[in-house]
């Protein structure tokens, strides 16, 4: 029997900061979002990975980060059109509101600003910089961090990631557009279940399965109209088959994706499917840091520690030591 994992990207405002015409819909309804996860997680008892952007954490900060080598611009929204809307910047509450919910959930890390790892213009240092105060943010949170969800599923700069001890990371689905939606997964004879590995960095890849939101717009409402709805299908699909058949089905959305009522019933009619089958059988819902752990322990690598033992292992050899780390 397989497994469950379901990853938020919790960013507000960061996840779109670098865009010329932001979407107004999305940006608005961060908070929204956040909060009604965590209600229907704690309805329905589901752990989740909460992958956050580390600025959230702040209380605050005057825009400069002159500490910080990101590129000319990079922060220039936060210090302009958005100086004035510390709700999309900040989210010290809704953090805590995930640490102190009665759900385990995961604290992981989306980076420090959404800096796109696998962008050519992000190098080595600026990738370093944006864990590393993603992580000592975190640390005086209290937090450590296991996961890492890159940015818009820009994989990147694996060798930092080792570099920082970080366990885990989501993958891209195996499709051609690296997301999977509606039309990627409505082949049969198409698994929805992915299998982790370790890579060369001693790092636990769990691949997505499944963009909870990928089709939208009125296509999904003349396909509600006619049927049902498609992604709810899909997401049942999906669980129905880590029931019978071992491998992990790993679904995925922002908070801000929940813009109307209806993505709140889309969420939780997933939510109550995954809670009865839990229920009905020995399916199991974990985290990315449960599928690391698991993986690491099924190859003899106990916990963290040997994990970095691992990863420095395979640095000496001269596997993750290259600048690039891609």
């Amino acid at each position: 029997m397989g497994s469950v994992v379901l990853s938020l990207d919790a960013e507000l405002g960061w996840g779109f900061h670098d865009l010329e015409d932001p979407p107004t819909d999305r940006v608005e309804a961060g908070r929204r979002g956040w909060s009604v996860m965590c209600d229907l997680l704690e309805e329905f008892d589901v752990e989740a990975t909460w992958a956050v952007v580390g600025h959230l954490m702040l209380e605050s900060c005057d825009g400069t980060h002159a500490d910080h080598p990101a590129p000319p611009g990079w922060f220039e929204r936060e210090r302009n059109s958005w100086a004035d809307r510390e709700d999309l910047r900040f989210g010290p509450d809704l953090v805590r509101r995930v640490l102190e919910s009665d759900v385990d959930h995961e604290f992981a890390s989306h980076s420090f600003s959404h800096v796109l790892f696998g962008d050519s213009a992000t190098d080595h240092d600026l990738a370093t910089a944006e864990l590393e105060r993603a992580t000592e943010i975190a640390a005086e949170w209290g937090q450590t961090v296991d996961s890492f969800i890159y940015p818009r599923n820009d994989v990147g700069h694996r060798d930092v990631l080792a570099e920082h001890g970080v366990s885990a990371y989501r993958g891209k689905s195996p499709t051609r557009d690296g997301v999977r939606g509606l039309f990627d997964s409505t082949l049969r004879d198409q698994s929805m279940l992915v299998e982790p590995e370790i890579d060369e960095f001693g790092l636990v890849n769990v691949p997505a399965s499944l963009f909870l939101f990928g089709f939208e717009g009125p296509a999904r409402t003349v396909a509600e109209s006619v049927w049902a709805d498609p992604m709810l299908e899909l997401a049942r699909r999906g669980i129905d088959e880590a029931v019978q058949t071992d491998g992990v089905f790993h679904m995925w959305l922002h908070p801000n994706n929940l813009t109307s009522k209806r993505d709140d019933q889309r969420m939780r009619a997933i939510l109550a499917h995954l809670a009865r089958r839990r229920e009905e059988t020995d399916l199991t819902v974990e985290t990315m840091a449960d599928v690391a752990n698991r993986l690491h322990r099924s190859h003899g690598l106990d916990g963290l520690d040997s994990v970095s033992t691992h990863v420095d292992g395979q640095a000496t050899a001269g596997g993750a030591s290259s600048a690039g780390g891609n």
